[in-house]
């Protein structure tokens, strides 16, 4: 049996009653970049992510002979707008309201926020601010100016992948409005003294970003070539435990969406912890709470252990993460 096997039915068994690792990086005329740091390792990181708090625990030793004090990044998941399904996006971002605090050898630090607008991979965060745009698109207020943009304008927008037309009937006949279509990208970023040969403890709190949909969305058949389940699946591991599951708690059986949950999704980037020296982490520890004994969870991992009534752990040494940390919860919802 292997150990994605293993920790579908530790998902089953439970269920019958994201963001992002610290990087290196420099200031350029190009904005921020991350770097590799050949001289200071992650020795241990203590993660722990529900969809209220995400805490991370690091512990770095610097192995040269010689002080450092380096910009550290701490890049936040991508929020890209999707207009057309019912996704539900956090509340407040327009205020930058992660709510990120940090703390170095248990000292608050102040981080600084840079934030991005990007369409096919090109970054147009000028171009928005000269237009007056807000850089987050999911919001009213920007959904509302590019819909007021000029003819002129928008086509510009619109040749540039950053606007995406959609027309409906509100009532009074089909109207054309144009819906923002660029992606925001966050990254915190603070300065840390690291003396050589020292153990030094950082520790981050946020709010994560949590995407949802008000119903069960991978059940359904493939369709123009789209197939939710194979997405699920390779996104979140669920596989065919996980599915029955849910499959059993349909109210009508031939409705795929009359499951009686909703979905939460959280990312967190775990790729970047392979910045640091030697490019693993020593010692690496996650927990998850999926919030309630009736929810359902699946992630991507290995050697997974269910630790109490909602919570599920896996540790890992000289853990090299190779893909990024995807969670879905079944949020249930006995209407």
């Amino acid at each position: 049996m292997t150990s994605r096997q293993i920790f579908a039915g530790l998902l089953f068994l439970a269920a019958t009653p994201a963001l992002a690792n610290d990087t290196t990086a420099v200031l350029t005329t190009g904005g921020l970049e991350f770097v590799t740091n050949f001289d200071i390792v992650m020795e241990s990181e203590e993660l722990f992510i529900s969809k209220d708090e995400i805490r991370v625990v690091y512990q770095f030793r610097n192995t040269s002979q010689t002080d450092q004090n380096i910009l550290v990044a701490f890049p936040m998941p991508d929020i890209v707008p999707n207009w057309y399904s019912d996704v539900a996006y956090p509340a407040g971002l327009e205020n930058n309201n992660y709510e990120f605090e940090t703390t170095l050898n248990g000292k608050p630090i102040e981080a600084t926020l840079h934030d991005y607008a990007y369409a096919f991979g090109v970054d147009r965060s000028k171009l928005l601010t000269q237009l007056g745009l807000p850089l987050l698109p999911i919001t009213q207020e920007a959904r509302e100016a590019a819909d007021a943009l000029d003819e002129e304008t928008r086509n510009q927008l619109l040749h540039l992948g950053m606007l995406t037309p959609d027309e409906y009937d509100v009532g009074e006949g089909m109207e054309m409005h144009y819906n923002p279509a660029w992606t925001y990208k966050a990254t915190y970023t603070w300065e840390g003294d690291f003396p050589a040969g020292e153990l030094v403890t950082v520790e981050h709190k946020y709010k994560p970003s949590v995407g949802g949909t008000v119903g069960v969305t991978f059940l359904g058949e493939a369709y123009e070539g789209y197939d939710p389940r194979r997405e699920y699946d390779s996104k979140y591991c669920t596989d065919e435990a996980f599915i029955s599951a849910v499959r059993r708690t349909l109210k009508d059986p031939a409705e795929p969406y009359s499951a009686p949950f909703t979905e939460s999704w959280i990312s967190y980037i775990l790729t970047t912890g392979g910045n640091w020296g030697g490019g693993v982490i020593n010692n690496f520890r996650l927990v998850v709470d999926k919030g309630s004994e009736d929810n359902l969870i699946s992630f991507c991992g290995d050697d997974v252990k269910k630790i109490g009534p909602t919570t599920f752990e896996m540790v890992k040494t000289d853990f090299w993460p190779d893909r990024e940390l995807e969670i879905l919860i079944l949020n249930r919802n006995d209407w």
